[in-house]
């Protein structure tokens, strides 16, 4: 997320209606138009369906509703900056204040002025960071909340919170928010320290193992766990959380950061251990050692993936004319394959935490929900049309 425009918060009452865009084939380079086209048809679907931003999230399985600041609406939010960044529409920011403001610039699971340390329970406060530095204005309002709960985790030694790999991206890129904002280096120290806790302390040895270069979930995935094929078990969204952790923080990190080569190694090295397992049709399977363990088309992982390798060959870490390719055909197949014509987004698996969750995973089917795969696609597609 960089900085262009100043925020003008008078919301927009009009959607704008757009075509969907011709599926480009194979390893064909998308154009810029047609990427950013498919991007407006998906994000005005959801726009439309969610025109309140505040409004409580229905879960009528849990008999429960869940508050719209939720980790997977923040990721959303994450996803429409990126857009607004290539596509910058006043309309963008205008539903970001307006989420805000509806939530107060809260965080979910305060309790009696408690702020969380849950990660899950932070996401928003990369989009509320966001907005607050773009705004020449700087309403503190819009960072108080998260400030004082990074803070709050900052006065502890605690460095064991991370304890499944999804919190890494949800909480990490906010200690590097927060350390350009104050210019205090150790908030990125502690964003380190939590990361490698995560890498190389939770579970039996850490969650990552070195020799595949890709993440178990949490210690319930540790070997001696097996897939029904025998293989370790990478489920393909948590490896994607990893893989965006590493590029918003090579993104935001100074590039003087002294941690900096670790997060450019992790990124390196997943898309390459990546790059052999992509689908022939351009997917990732959910489970990535295993193919026939719920295997399919899954759109999360997938653009979680290409995001974090097209920021790669943006930034000179991965070899374009490898790479370009895995991109282009990934992103080419989730517009052929999973984007409807009216917007609404197919192959997007549930929430859960492994393979087997949220089944069967189908072009039709309706997430749990809705926002996180939309939020994932827009950065893929943000991060694409930056390619050369």
């Amino acid at each position: 997320m960089k900085l262009k425009k100043i925020i003008t918060p008078v919301l927009c009452a009009t959607l704008f209606a757009t075509a969907l865009p011709a599926a480009e084939t194979n390893e064909a380079k998308p154009s810029k138009k047609s990427v950013i086209t498919a991007m407006r048809v998906a994000n005005d679907y959801f726009m439309n369906k969610w025109s309140d931003p505040g409004q409580v999230i229905p879960y009528p399985s849990r008999k429960k509703n869940y508050e719209a600041n939720l980790w997977t609406r923040g990721y959303y939010f994450e996803g429409l900056m990126d857009l607004y960044e290539v596509d910058p529409q006043q309309r963008y920011l205008d539903y970001a204040i307006e989420w805000g403001n509806k939530h107060n610039w809260g965080l979910r699971g305060t309790k009696n002025g408690v702020l969380p340390r849950n990660a899950d329970n932070l996401c928003a406060g990369q989009t509320y960071i966001y907005l607050y530095q773009l705004d020449p204005k700087k309403p503190e309002k819009y960072i108080t909340a998260i400030r004082s709960a990074i803070d709050s985790m900052m006065a502890t030694d605690k460095i064991d919170d991370w304890s499944w790999i999804d919190a890494v991206q949800m909480a990490m890129p906010i200690f590097a928010q927060m350390g350009n904002l104050t210019g205090n280096k150790a908030y990125y120290d502690r964003a380190y320290d939590m990361y490698m806790f995560t890498k190389t302390k939770h579970g039996d040895n850490g969650l990552y193992n070195p020799k595949d270069s890709l993440w178990w979930r949490d210690a319930d995935f540790d070997p001696p766990y097996k897939e029904p094929n025998g293989e370790d078990c990478y489920w393909s969204r948590g490896n994607g959380w990893i893989v965006v952790a590493m590029a918003r923080m090579l993104d935001l990190l100074p590039e003087d950061e002294k941690h900096r080569k670790e997060y450019e190694t992790m990124l390196v090295s997943m898309c390459k251990a990546l790059k052999p397992l992509q689908r022939e049709d351009g997917f990732w399977n959910v489970s990535l050692h295993d193919p026939s363990n719920y295997g399919g088309k899954e759109l999360s992982g997938t653009a979680m993936f290409i995001y974090g390798m097209a920021y790669g060959v943006n930034h000179g870490l991965l070899d374009a004319a490898e790479f370009s390719p895995v991109i282009y055909k990934a992103w080419n197949a989730m517009v052929k394959d999973c984007l409807h014509p009216n917007g609404f987004l197919g192959y997007v698996q549930g929430t859960g935490k492994e393979p087997k969750e949220a089944q069967p995973v189908t072009y039709d089917r309706e997430p749990d929900f809705d926002d996180f795969g939309l939020g994932a696609f827009l950065m893929a597609g943000s991060e694409i049309t930056k390619m050369k």
